[in-house]
C-alpha cells in the first residue's frame, strides 16, 4: 500500500508571492511614560511676548509686633528676593517625508509623526521639571534629599547608597514639615515612580477601607489606584529618573511638592509646522516648543517664607 507524500504540497512559503499583505490603517504607538508634572506646578503664559527671562518676586512675610503705649509705630524692614526664570529651553522634533512615501504610505504614518512629536516635546517639559528636584534645598544631585523610613535621614550617594522605602511615619513627617513652614495645604502633590506605588499598595494603611474608601475607583486594592495620602494626591510617573550610586546600586526619587514651589513659563507652546522642500522632494514636518522652568521655593525656607513647598526622598529602584 503506497503512502501519500506531502513533500511537494503548495504551502504558504511556496505561494508567498500570491498571498496579499493586509496592514491595519492605524499605527500602534509605543508605550509612553506617564507625564504629570506640567499639570502640578504653577504655569505662566508668556506666549507671543518678548524677553529671555521672567523675574518672579519672592517676598518674605513679616511678623506682627506689639504696639507699646505712648510710642510711635516701628516700621519694619521689607525683605524681598527674586527668582529669574530663564527662557532658554528650545526643543524640536522634525521629519522629512519624501513624496514617494506620501503617495504610497497610509495616512496613519503622518498622524503618528504628529502625535509622536507632541508626546516627545511634552516629555521634555516633564523631564525638565523633574530635574528641578535634584536642586531642591539649594543643592545639586539630590544632595538635600532624604531617604524613606521616617524621612529624617539624609540621602547619601556613596557606596551602596542608603535609600529606603517610604513608610507611613515618613509620609506624616513630610506633611508635618510642610505644615511647620506654613506651606499652603491646598495643591500638595506626591509624585512617585511605579516601584514605590507597588510598595505603597502593599501597606494596609494606604489601602484599608477606612483610609481609601470602598466604592468604585476609591478602592486601591481592587483597581490599583493610589488615590491620596493624608489628603495629598499621589501621582505615578515612570519618567522619574534612575539615580546610581558609585557601585551602581540604583535608586529613584520621589517628589513631594506644592504647586507654587516650581514654575513652568511657556513662551511658545508646542506647535506643528510643515513646509515643502523642493530640493528634498519631500515635506518637512517640524514641531517645537520654547519654555523655561525653575524652583521658586526650595525646602530650606524658614517659617517666615511664604512656603518651602518641595522635598525629595530616595527609594530603591526595584
Amino acid at each position: 500500500m503506497s503512502t501519500f507524500s506531502y513533500a511537494n504540497a503548495v504551502d504558504v512559503t511556496a505561494a508567498d508571492a500570491f498571498l496579499p499583505e493586509v496592514w491595519a490603517m492605524e499605527t500602534a504607538a509605543a508605550y509612553k511614560a506617564n507625564l504629570v508634572m506640567g499639570n502640578l506646578v504653577a504655569k505662566l503664559n508668556h506666549k507671543g511676548k518678548r524677553g529671555d527671562r521672567i523675574n518672579i518676586q519672592k517676598p518674605v512675610r513679616a511678623a506682627a509686633q506689639e504696639k507699646a503705649e505712648n510710642t510711635v509705630v516701628s516700621p519694619q524692614a521689607h525683605t524681598d528676593t527674586n527668582v529669574a526664570v530663564l527662557l532658554d529651553q528650545h526643543w524640536e522634533y522634525s521629519k522629512i517625508i519624501e513624496d514617494v512615501v506620501e503617495l504610497q504610505a497610509m495616512p496613519s504614518l503622518r498622524r503618528f509623526f504628529i502625535e509622536d512629536a507632541g508626546y516627545a516635546l511634552a516629555k521634555r517639559i516633564d523631564t525638565e521639571l523633574l530635574l528641578e528636584a535634584a536642586t531642591f534645598g539649594g543643592g545639586t544631585a539630590y544632595s538635600a534629599a532624604v531617604i524613606g523610613g521616617d524621612g529624617s535621614t539624609a540621602w547619601v550617594q556613596t557606596g551602596a547608597g542608603n535609600g529606603s522605602t517610604l513608610s507611613d511615619a515618613g509620609a506624616r513627617r513630610l506633611i508635618q514639615g510642610f505644615d511647620d513652614l506654613d506651606v499652603p495645604t491646598r495643591d500638595r502633590y506626591f509624585v512617585v515612580p511605579p516601584v514605590e506605588k507597588r510598595k505603597l499598595l502593599g501597606l494596609s494603611r494606604f489601602t484599608e477601607q477606612a483610609f481609601s474608601g470602598e466604592a468604585g475607583p476609591a478602592n486601591s486594592i481592587r483597581n490599583g489606584r493610589v488615590g491620596d495620602i493624608y489628603g495629598v494626591e499621589v501621582f505615578v510617573s515612570s519618567n522619574l529618573e534612575t539615580v546610581d550610586s558609585s557601585n551602581c546600586t540604583s535608586y529613584r526619587p520621589c517628589v513631594f511638592l506644592q504647586r507654587d514651589s516650581m514654575i513652568l513659563v511657556e513662551q511658545q507652546a508646542i506647535r506643528m509646522q510643515t513646509q515643502y522642500k523642493l530640493e528634498a522632494l519631500g515635506t518637512l514636518l517640524v514641531a517645537d516648543v520654547i519654555f523655561g522652568t525653575d524652583t521658586v521655593r526650595g525646602d530650606t525656607a524658614t517659617a517666615g517664607d511664604i512656603g518651602a513647598g518641595t522635598k525629595v526622598f530616595m527609594v530603591p529602584a526595584s
